[in-house]
């Protein structure tokens, strides 16, 4: 072998591991890259997890708060029709005798209902005296008023109500407004 062929040999053999360890740098960034890649994706996996988890959770726990929700609206129809029945009773036939048991057990049976209520979150809505708040209340008519303020409740047609912190129904109410 010439010495010129001797050189390029060397020159050829010293590069090659030069480009062999510029591809081996370039293949590790390259899986260095990829590696972080998954890593993020994992992270975003075990966040969006965590976020279902947290969702799933609230859902039970608002299944079970408001699970009577409709079962409590047809029994405040039980509630407003015992009401009714107890108004309609006059003085005279309270103190009577023989409806005195009859008038004590339809009251001990409201107040039962209103304890029931009491343990589950079922509560009465505040009207009369009240602003209207349309969250609450449902203005059914307008009342000329020379002592309550416009905006003001001054007459109570159905009791409303809120179930923990959602609304029941809503009341039925008279407002008052400038005569």
């Amino acid at each position: 072998m010439s010495e010129n062929e001797t050189n390029i040999e060397e020159t050829g053999a010293e590069e090659a591991p030069e480009a062999a360890a510029e591809s081996s740098l370039d293949r590790l960034s390259a899986l260095e890259a990829e590696l972080e890649e998954v890593r993020q994706n994992v992270l975003y996996a075990q966040a969006e997890t965590q976020n279902v988890r947290r969702r799933l959770e609230q859902e039970k726990v608002n299944a079970a708060a408001y699970a009577a929700t409709a079962f409590a609206r047809d029994v405040l129809s039980v509630k407003d029709n015992l009401e009714r029945a107890l108004s309609a009773i006059p003085a005279e036939l309270r103190e009577d005798d023989k409806l005195k048991g009859l008038v004590a057990g339809l009251e001990a049976t409201g107040r039962e209902i209103d304890n029931v209520f009491q343990r589950h979150g079922i509560a009465r809505v505040p009207a009369m005296g009240e602003k209207l708040d349309p969250h609450l209340h449902q203005a059914m008519i307008e009342v000329p008023s020379d002592t309550a303020e416009p905006g003001t409740i001054v007459q109570e047609m159905q009791a409303g109500y809120t179930i923990k912190d959602r609304l029941l129904r809503p009341a039925l109410v008279g407002v008052a407004k400038k005569p």
